[in-house]
């Protein structure tokens, strides 16, 4: 069952590479939250493909239809999304919806596949089919019974993210609201190369500046979009010039790189999660590091942490908070209000067309060459705002959790009268 986060707040997906589209239902919204189409656009667009002359120059509009589970008394303006029409006899047409409140109800969204290429994947098919090295190929086949779509990786593809970023922007929409949560990411190395500017380290002295005070959301807002602004999305803008430069000649040699990816969030509320099997950090390290390509998730600080002493590991505490950072905004599985920081390493990307050794799906060995298609060559340059998505959807189950635990009798009232 692929349903990503839970139990009280979570997303569905469904959809392949080169399927007709990515359906997702998110569950557990709260009623009453603004949401406005634009709103989680926004988000796809960081996401979807031909968004940056860095990665596959397979392009998507990626626009998103909502089709349940928001409301407001304007009709106009509720049924002013973009409209959805079947070409059938006669053709059946309807409206979809641009903004409204949530009703607590599921959300169902669209998003269209419309530029496939599916030919390109004719050398994948059939039992003699050849399978890529570092792919899913083999094990999809024989696990599908020899039944799984291999187009462009079918569901194993990047492409299945849509429903993340869906789930996560309504997710981070109403922490934001709730608290002034907001989560940001950073490419900090491809390849050999690694940024001198670290997010997190920027965001904890933002943290320290204004504490107890969360950070204001114009200065986050502006780092945004500094962030946007670079050759690719990171706060290091020699290393975006250089790292560019770099991906640049990769792609023309028919190879790939790796990298890896800070994600932060700040302004984060105090004592979400659970100290053990259900700890934080046990769901984030699982999520961030389950994502496609990862290789391995770091919290706080990470790896930096074996070489420490414990005198040079603990953060010092004053009654103003934490003095340091070292823990990440984790202690034992719950939340310190600290920034919750990730920092998360991608394998180079699987597809490369240069030569290789493999097999066939019968497990005849082959020389393989990629015949055609299209790919990233270095997949961390997109995975930042997925990213976010799945951070900010255990975030959210992390306080819905925390507020079950608390039982307010006046909450059950149903006549106002009522002791």
């Amino acid at each position: 069952m692929e349903i990503l986060g839970g139990p009280l707040f979570a997303v569905a997906g469904a959809g392949e590479s080169h399927g007709p589209a990515v359906t997702s239902i998110v569950f557990g919204c709260p009623p009453g939250l603004w949401l406005d189409r634009a709103q989680i656009q926004a988000y796809l667009d960081r996401r979807r493909p031909g968004s940056n002359r860095h990665g596959t120059p397979r392009h998507e509009d990626d626009t998103v239809v909502f089709l349940s589970g928001i409301y407001q008394p304007d009709h106009a303006a509720l049924l002013a999304g973009p409209s959805i029409t079947l070409d059938t006899n006669p053709p059946q047409h309807t409206e979809t919806y641009a903004s409204g409140y949530s009703t607590g109800e599921p959300i169902a969204a669209l998003v269209l596949s419309t530029s496939k290429k599916s030919a390109h994947y004719e050398q994948f098919a059939g039992e003699s089919g050849a399978v890529r090295p570092g792919h899913t190929d083999l094990v999809k086949h024989y696990q599908s019974q020899g039944f799984v779509d291999f187009r462009g990786g079918g569901r194993s593809s990047y492409r299945a993210t849509i429903s993340d970023v869906v789930g996560g922007s309504i997710a981070r929409l109403f922490l934001q609201a709730q608290f002034g949560t907001f989560i940001l990411s950073s490419i900090c190395q491809v390849g050999e190369l690694t940024a001198q500017r670290s997010l997190s380290e920027h965001l904890f002295a933002l943290h320290q500046q204004f504490a107890p005070n969360p950070i204001p959301l114009a200065a986050l807002q502006a780092l945004q979009t500094q962030l946007a602004s670079a050759e690719i999305w990171t706060l290091d803008t020699n290393f975006a010039d250089q790292a560019g430069e770099l991906i640049k000649q990769i792609r023309i040699a028919g190879d790939s790189i790796g990298a890896a990816v800070e994600v932060v969030a700040v302004n984060v509320p105090a004592l979400l999660g659970e100290p053990l099997y259900n700890s934080l950090k046990v769901r984030l390290m699982g999520v961030l590091g389950g994502l496609n390509a990862a290789q391995a998730c770091e919290m706080g600080a990470g790896l930096q942490a074996v070489s420490r002493l414990g005198s040079e590991n603990n953060d010092p505490i004053r009654n103003t908070g934490y003095q340091q950072n070292a823990h990440g905004g984790l202690l034992g599985g719950i939340t310190t209000g600290n920034p919750l920081t990730a920092r998360v390493s991608f394998k180079p990307t699987s597809t490369i067309n240069l030569p290789q050794q493999t097999v066939q799906k019968d497990l005849q060995e082959i020389d393989f060459a990629l015949a055609k298609g299209r790919h990233d060559p270095c997949v961390g340059v997109r995975a930042g705002v997925t990213l976010e998505s799945r951070m900010a959807i255990e975030l959210m189950n992390a306080v819905l959790q925390h507020q079950a635990s608390r039982v307010h009798t006046a909450d059950f009232n149903l006549w106002q009268n009522q002791p």
